[in-house]
Formats: C-alpha cells, structure tokens, sequence
C-alpha cells in the first residue's frame, strides 16, 4: 500500500510554483476514458434508441451528435488540466489575451467557426441534403466545425467554408417534400404538326422510370421562334442530383421519335439579300465595265 502511494505522489516535473506527481497524470488519463465511454454509450445506446422511436432524420442525428461532441471535448479538456495541476483561471484568462490578438488576424475562420455552429443549431442545411451552391448541385456529406464536405454530380468532393452555407443563398432541395419540376426545351420546325409534337413528347416523358406520372407532365407552346416553334416540356422527379442524366434520356427519346414520325428539328437559319445599288449608280455607257 505504501508502495502505491509513493508510486502515486512520484514528483514527475517540479518547478517553484509547479508540481506534476503520477496522481495527477492518471486521474487526467481517467477524466478522458469517462468522457470517452459516455460518448460512446451515449452515442450506441441512448441515442440510438432515442432517434429510432422519434424517427429523427439522418441529417438531425448528425447535428445532435455533433454539438454533444463539441460540448463535452472543451469541458474534459479543461477538467484534464485541472487534474493535472494547472489553475483555470490562468488559462481562460491567457487564453481571452491569445484570442484577441489571434481574432483580428483570423476573423475569417471564426466566422467559419460560428457559422458551423449556427447549421448544426439551426439545421438549415443538414449531412445528406442537396443544396445548390454557386450554380453547383452538391449532396452534403459531412459538416465540420470550420468547413463543410459537399460532393457534386461528377464525383468531386469540395470543401467549402460554412460561411458560405450560412451568408450566401442556398438552394436546399432537400427541405422541401414536394417533387421538384425540372424541363426540356424542344424546337421544331414551322409547318409541324403541333398536336403529334405534343403527344410525342408526352410519350418521351411518361417512358422514363425517373420522371413521375403525379403530378403530370405538361407541355407549353413558349413563342415562334427565329427559326422553329419553342416548346417546353415539364416533368416532375426526385432525382436531384443526376437530373443532367435524365434529361439527356429525354432528348434522346424525343430526337427517337422525332425521326419516327418524320417530325424535323430545324437549326438556325438567315437569308441574306444584297441589293446591288452599284449599277444603278453608274453613269450610262459604263454598266456593263
């Protein structure tokens, strides 16, 4: 017993104002695996229970998650240092002189660091939505405390400031339950059956697995165009982010049918007359030089 307690109170570092004993390394060692273990058991156990019985979604579990993580990391940080002998109050108070100093020059990324705060608070933008930014369709992958990871319809995954989430317009898809209404533009040329346009364009339409029968697709005579009569085609789908890949199969099957029922798809066209005021100008006897 007695060797315990001398083990235990071993002075590793001894300064005039400071001492570190092997006490105060395990009882910090022990302070980090409790908080370990309650996240863990938290995360496994309660709150996994807690989120299946309320249906909560993927994006609201990760937001909870997270903001338990970033309460419960500072408070075992500081109850480590205290452990390990060093006063609090020492510490927040350097800690407030470095931020000021630091703040100025890193006032970005604490915008960034506040900004990650208010997603995972608020939930306007959550893992697993689409959202388009800067004329960008993106899923939403993982949101950091500083940045977000956001991957596009080609694969690319892209990190992006949550400032921008939070400051700068986002479309977020994902918040809305409805089906999104996406369309085609379509040309033919003058003289065409309108009525066989329509109807083909109808069939092109409810032909794809991607594009719903409810609500129904339209189509809309836009104008009379420079070279063609302007169609729209409107239909509604879930796909947000391989939308692109849909409407190209529409294009195909239009373009398909089109030269099934002799239906021309014209390309611009200009005619140009010259008016030839040279001869006219010409004093008589020299027309024909």
């Amino acid at each position: 017993m007695n060797t315990l307690r001398e083990f235990l109170n071993f002075e590793l570092i001894k300064l005039k104002a400071y001492t570190l004993t092997v006490a105060d390394v395990c009882s910090a060692v022990l302070i980090i695996l409790i908080a370990w273990t309650f996240l863990y058991v938290l995360k496994r156990f309660v709150l996994r229970v807690f989120f299946s019985r309320r249906h909560v979604t993927v994006g609201h579990q990760y937001a909870v998650t997270q903001l338990i993580k970033y309460i419960i990391y500072p408070i075992t940080i500081l109850l480590s240092l205290q452990a390990l002998g060093i006063q609090l109050s020492v510490v927040l108070a350097g800690a407030a002189a470095l931020l000021v100093g630091i703040g100025l020059g890193l006032q970005q990324t604490f915008k960034d660091l506040l900004s990650g705060i208010v997603l995972l608070v608020e939930g306007t933008v959550r893992v697993g939505d689409m959202v388009v930014i800067d004329d960008t369709i993106v899923m939403v992958k993982d949101i950091g405390l500083r940045t977000s990871t956001v991957e596009t319809r080609d694969d690319i995954v892209k990190i992006v400031p949550n400032s921008k989430l939070v400051e700068e317009t986002v479309i977020n898809w994902s918040h809305n339950n409805r089906p999104t209404r996406f369309h085609v533009d379509v040309g033919v040329a003058y003289g065409s059956d309108l009525t066989l346009v329509r109807n083909l364009l109808l069939k092109a339409a409810g032909e794809h697995p991607k594009v719903l029968q409810t609500p129904e697709t339209t189509i809309q005579f836009r104008e009379f165009g420079a070279s063609s009569l302007d169609f729209k085609l409107f239909f509604y789908s879930y796909e947000f982010l391989r939308i692109e890949v849909v409407k190209s199969d529409l294009r195909f099957r239009i373009d398909e049918l089109f030269r099934q029922h002799d239906v021309t798809i014209p390309f611009p066209q200009q005619e140009v007359w010259f008016r030839n005021e040279l001869t006219s100008a010409l004093p008589k006897g020299h027309e024909n030089v």
